[in-house]
C-alpha cells in the first residue's frame, strides 16, 4: 500500500472541461485529501510578453517544463514545493504559493504529458477530447463570463492557437490511461451530455462485462461496452448516453462501489448530488449522470492506486 501521494494527470486543450472534471473527483476523494495544481502556472511568459514574442501558451517553449517536472518529482515523494501562480484575469504572475501535497494530487493543464519524466510522475493519466465544436462553445462561454473577453476575441485567439493545439496538445492523447469524450447528442441541450470513455489496458479497469452482458432491453441501449481501437491500439470503450437514467447508471456505480467501499456515499439510486454538476448558460447548476459516472470512475482508479503501488 502506497504511503506517498497518488498523482492524477488531467490533460486537454483550453476549455476542454478539466476544471469541471477535477471538482467532482475532489468531492469524491474528499476536498481535504486533495491538492489541485494547474500547470498554467508554469508559463514562462506573461500575456504581454507572449504577444510580443509571438508564442502561444500552448507551445512548450512558452512553459517551464523542467520546473514542472522537478516539482512533480518532489510532490510524488511527499515534499513541498514553491509553486508559481499565473493570474488569468490580469495575464501576469502573482507571488508563488507554498504547496504541501495531500493524500491525492490532481495536476490539470495543457502540457502535462509533454516529457517522459513528467508522465512517469502520474499514477493515473486522463485526457479530455471533446469535439472541437463543443469545446469552442465552452471556451467562448467561459472566457466571456470569467475572463472578460468578447466572442470575437476568443475565436481569434483559438484560430491563432490551432497549429499549436494540433502539434503539442492533441498528440498527448496517446499517453492517457483513460480518454474522456463528452459530446452532445443531436438535440442541442447542454445538460444532455453523453460520454465515450476509452479504457486503455495500461491500468486495471473495473469489470463491467457482467452487467452489460445481461443485456436487458431497458439497459443495453443507453450504456454500451465495446472493443475498439484508439490510435492503432486495442481498447475497451464504455459509452453512456445522455438519456441514461439514474437507475441505469447506478448499476455501473454499484460495481465501483462494491469494490471500493469509500465510494459508497456517492452511489445512490437518486443519483450523485455532490458530483456530476455542470453550470448552465445562465449560471444554474445542472446534473449530468454521464459526468458523475466519469468522475466516480477516475476517483475509483485513484483509490485503487493506493493499493497497487
Amino acid at each position: 500500500m502506497s504511503d506517498r501521494p497518488i498523482i492524477l494527470g488531467i490533460v486537454g486543450d483550453s476549455a476542454a472541461g478539466k476544471t469541471t472534471l477535477t471538482k467532482g473527483i475532489a468531492q469524491v476523494l474528499g476536498p481535504e485529501n486533495v491538492t489541485i495544481i494547474c500547470t498554467d502556472d508554469y508559463h514562462r511568459y506573461d500575456r504581454t510578453q507572449r504577444a510580443q514574442i509571438g508564442l502561444t501558451a500552448l507551445h512548450p517553449d512558452c512553459n517551464y517544463l523542467d520546473i514542472m517536472q522537478q516539482h512533480l518529482s518532489l510532490l510524488r515523494t511527499g515534499q513541498a514545493i514553491l509553486k508559481p501562480i499565473y493570474n488569468h484575469s490580469t495575464g501576469t504572475f502573482d507571488p508563488p504559493e507554498y504547496i504541501k501535497p495531500s493524500k491525492f494530487v490532481i495536476v490539470e493543464g495543457l502540457l502535462g504529458y509533454s516529457t517522459r519524466a513528467i508522465r512517469d510522475s502520474y499514477d493515473v493519466k486522463v485526457y479530455l477530447a471533446p469535439p472541437e465544436e463543443l469545446r469552442t462553445q465552452w471556451k467562448v462561454k467561459r472566457d466571456i463570463m470569467k475572463r472578460g473577453y468578447t466572442e470575437e476575441q476568443v475565436l481569434a485567439e483559438m484560430k491563432k492557437r490551432e497549429n499549436d493545439s494540433e502539434d503539442f496538445i492533441r498528440p498527448q492523447r496517446k499517453f492517457a490511461d483513460v480518454v474522456v469524450t463528452f459530446y452532445l447528442p443531436e438535440e442541442d441541450n447542454e445538460v444532455n451530455l453523453s460520454v465515450r470513455l476509452v479504457l486503455r489496458p495500461t491500468i486495471p479497469h473495473p469489470d463491467f462485462t457482467e452487467i452489460l452482458s445481461q443485456g436487458s432491453d431497458n439497459f443495453k441501449p443507453a450504456i454500451r461496452l465495446e472493443l475498439d481501437r484508439d490510435m492503432g491500439k486495442p481498447v475497451d470503450v464504455l459509452e453512456v448516453d445522455s438519456h441514461a437514467t439514474s437507475e441505469q447508471v447506478h448499476e455501473l456505480e454499484k460495481i465501483l462501489c462494491n469494490e471500493m467501499p469509500h465510494l459508497r456515499g456517492f452511489c445512490s439510486t437518486e443519483g450523485n448530488s455532490e458530483i456530476g454538476k455542470l453550470v448552465g448558460t445562465t449560471g444554474e447548476v445542472l446534473q449530468s449522470y454521464p459526468l458523475a459516472l466519469t468522475q466516480l470512475l477516475i476517483a475509483y482508479h485513484m483509490i485503487k492506486a493506493i493499493h497497487l503501488y
